[in-house]
């Protein structure tokens, strides 16, 4: 290959011992690629200091909407967003900490009437669906038809999740399920609604800034 074997490794030592465990040898075959989602742009709108519209409620991060990306992600946008509106943010409040009252003697989480979860590959492979489902029909490329398939599959995950997280006893991994299905509900339901193609919400049968009303 036109790259210096030596050098090569020396810079991308992960990758080369990642290709080598598999079984490729990138200085003989290509290395196959595919794109994938690496970071979450949108979420919970904040104004400068991390602060939401609801009291107390401050958020930092990719679950923010701070507006620093635009349409699409600027890569050293994400440096920005994590680490200067998280000190922004710690800052502000920390000066309102001082001013709340914490209740104290919470009650314990009344499980009556549920059981202990036994089939946790129930859970497990739930996510494993809505990932699926997410990367294949909520990706880079995007359709009316591919985003009504992924809503209706993510609508029969709901309700199966929702009547195992009523009879069973709350797990962090049941929790984290009935997240991630909200989070992917309000992504594609958004997306269904918005029909042009603008930054990285691109949708195949619109052009770009072609608004249907």
């Amino acid at each position: 290959r036109h790259l210096d074997r030596k050098g090569f490794i020396e810079h991308f030592p992960n990758i080369y011992n990642k290709c080598m465990s598999l079984g490729i040898d990138p200085f003989m075959r290509m290395i196959p690629v595919v794109p994938a989602m690496h970071y979450l742009c949108g979420g919970i709108i904040v104004d400068e200091n991390g602060k939401s519209t609801i009291d107390h409620l401050y958020a930092v991060g990719e679950c923010a909407c701070t507006g620093l990306h635009g349409a699409n992600r600027l890569a050293s946008n994400s440096l920005l967003e994590a680490c200067v509106f998280a000190h922004s943010a710690a800052e502000h409040s920390s000066q309102l900490m001082k001013e709340i009252s914490f209740k104290e003697n919470i009650p314990n989480w009344n499980a009556e009437g549920t059981e202990q979860a036994e089939e946790m590959i129930l859970i497990t492979q739930s996510q494993k669906e809505v990932q699926q489902i997410m990367s294949n029909y909520v990706g880079i490329v995007r359709s009316d038809l591919r985003l009504k398939r992924a809503f209706d599959r993510l609508e029969i995950l709901y309700k199966e999740n929702e009547a195992l997280y009523d009879k069973t006893i709350i797990t962090p991994k049941l929790c984290e399920l009935r997240n991630i299905i909200c989070v992917g509900y309000l992504i594609i339901k958004h997306a269904m609604q918005r029909k042009e193609s603008v930054g990285l919400h691109y949708m195949q049968h619109y052009k770009k800034s072609e608004v249907i009303k």
